[in-house]
């Protein structure tokens, strides 16, 4: 076994630079939400540093709040940004896909790190600071009531739960977090779980569906 230094979770944060402040400023001023879209879809895919700020300004345009040092993976893909609060040195990694909603929330703290082809459904979400988010884990907001049960499921009415990811939690990689599920501070969810309910701060879950396997070492009940 090979152990290496952390990187993303202990990068410092610059403050982006005041041009590209201006460029998202602008966009914001001269540009419809459509255009500024389509800006950023143009610039989806590109690998070099003028695509990459392309990307971040036009994610500053339309969110409510955008933080310094942010990193924005290609493919990444998120809707209703105008909904969105994302921190200080996030990364989203490639082909994430962050679903928003109309008067919805989603709060994305400090220095979160949110791995490639995740899926986050994001109408009323939280995900804490220094989160690890597994590559393709993904976390669910809603599900249909299936009442009545003499109609499609999918034509019934839609329930909005909240989903609460403490600080410090570690995700692992194809998980998948229920709706309205909360798990505590530095927990650690096991890749692959189902997550059905509320995990306890500095718990380790997993399976399907998620049970404890034990606390983190100086975390024991006594």
């Amino acid at each position: 076994m090979t152990v290496v230094r952390a990187v993303h979770g202990v990068r410092p944060v610059e403050p982006d630079p005041d041009d590209e402040l201006a460029l998202a400023d602008d966009l914001r001023r001269s540009k419809s939400r459509e255009e500024i879209l389509q800006l950023a879809a143009l610039h989806a895919l590109g690998e070099d540093e003028p695509a990459a700020r392309m990307r971040r300004a036009a994610w500053r345009a339309l969110s409510r709040r955008f933080g310094h040092g942010v990193r924005i993976g290609r493919g990444a893909i998120a809707s209703h940004l105008e909904t969105f609060e994302i921190g200080d040195g996030v990364f989203i990694g490639e082909q994430a896909f962050i679903q928003g909603r109309t008067e919805g929330c989603c709060i994305i703290g400090d220095h979160a790190w949110i791995g490639p082809q995740s899926y986050l459904d994001a109408r009323d979400l939280i995900i804490g600071e220094y989160v690890g988010w597994g590559p393709g884990a993904r976390a669910l907001g809603s599900q249909h009531t299936g009442r009545p049960a003499e109609i499609p499921i999918i034509q019934t009415d839609l329930e909005i739960k909240r989903t609460n990811i403490g600080p410090w939690v570690d995700i692992g990689v194809n998980s998948v977090i229920l709706p309205g599920v909360t798990i505590g501070k530095g927990a650690i969810v096991g890749a692959g779980a189902v997550v059905t309910r509320d995990v306890e701060p500095f718990s380790i879950v997993a399976g399907v569906p998620a049970k404890f396997l034990r606390w983190r070492e100086g975390h024991e009940k006594r």
